[in-house]
Parts: C-alpha cells; structure tokens; sequence
C-alpha cells in the first residue's frame, strides 16, 4: 500500500505536464553521456520544453484515458519523454537536432496535436519549422511583391520627375 501511495505524486505531476500539451514525443536515451544529457535538458528548457525521463509504469499510469494513450505500445526500455504546450514541433524538433550530434538518442514515437506519429512520422514532424519560423517566412513572401511593386512606382515616378 504504501508503495502506491509513494507513486501517486510521480503520477499526477506526469498528468499536470500532460494537461493541455500540444506534443509529446518519447526518446530512446540509453548511451548518452551527463554531458550530452545536460545540454539536450538545456536546449529543451530555452525552448519551452519539458524534458523528463520517468518510469515506463509511471507514464503508463498518466497516459491512461488520455490522448496520450496510444503511447503505451512504446513504453519499452528507458524512456524519456518530451513535452511542449505551445509549440507542436518543438520537442521532435529539439531532439532530431540534438541527436545528430549524439548518435545514442533516437526519437520513438509522439502525438502531436491528438495524431499518433511512429518513428519515422516523428522524424519527419522534426523537419518542420516553428510557427514562428512558417509565420515569418510567409510574411517575408507577402511582403517582398509589394515591396517591389513600391520600387517600381517610386522609379517611373523619379523617371517622370527627370523628364519634366
């Protein structure tokens, strides 16, 4: 008894971090140096992502009932789980990058925004840009037509001004 009482918190604080995520993506860490394990924690927090490893019962109890539920055939081995509420990319993003460098780190699976993604669905949800990064290229796209358009009229009007 005493031992279920010991794991409820663990639990609730796995479900508190779950409660309203965009993403979740589980990650195979098995190899990776306290270096290399400090920097990912690192480059997850400065990108507002919650970077945990707990164990695979523990997530299996918070999941249940959830979204997140479909991640419990992945609940093998060591698990760490990465998890954003405000940018759905983020943690596929922030993993992918760092373990280019850290060949031992493999992304398992995720859902990002309620669909289920295996490891190759992930993988590709990490090349995806931020929202941020899509908004600013979409603006920069509107904008460099008008921009040229101004250029062009501010010119027919200097050539017009020389003329008379």
């Amino acid at each position: 008894m005493a031992k279920i009482e010991e794991k409820k918190p663990i639990v609730q604080e796995i479900k508190d971090y779950l409660d309203g995520a965009k993403a979740v993506v589980l990650v195979d860490y098995l190899g990776l140096t306290v270096e290399q394990d400090t920097n990912l924690r690192r480059a997850a927090r400065e990108a507002g992502v919650i970077y945990k490893v707990y164990k695979n019962t523990m997530v299996n109890l918070a999941v249940q009932g959830t979204e997140f539920e479909e991640l419990t055939k992945d609940l093998e081995g060591p698990t760490a789980v990465a998890i954003s509420k405000e940018d759905s990319t983020a943690p596929a993003r922030i993993i992918a990058k760092f373990a280019k460098d850290a060949k031992k780190l493999e992304l398992k699976s995720g859902i990002v925004e309620g669909t289920y993604y295996d490891t190759e669905g992930i993988k590709v949800i990490a090349t995806i840009p931020s929202r941020d990064e899509l908004l600013s290229k979409f603006l920069g796209s509107i904008q460099s037509p008008i921009t040229n358009f101004a250029r062009v009229i501010n010119q027919v009007a200097e050539q017009k001004s020389q003329e008379a």
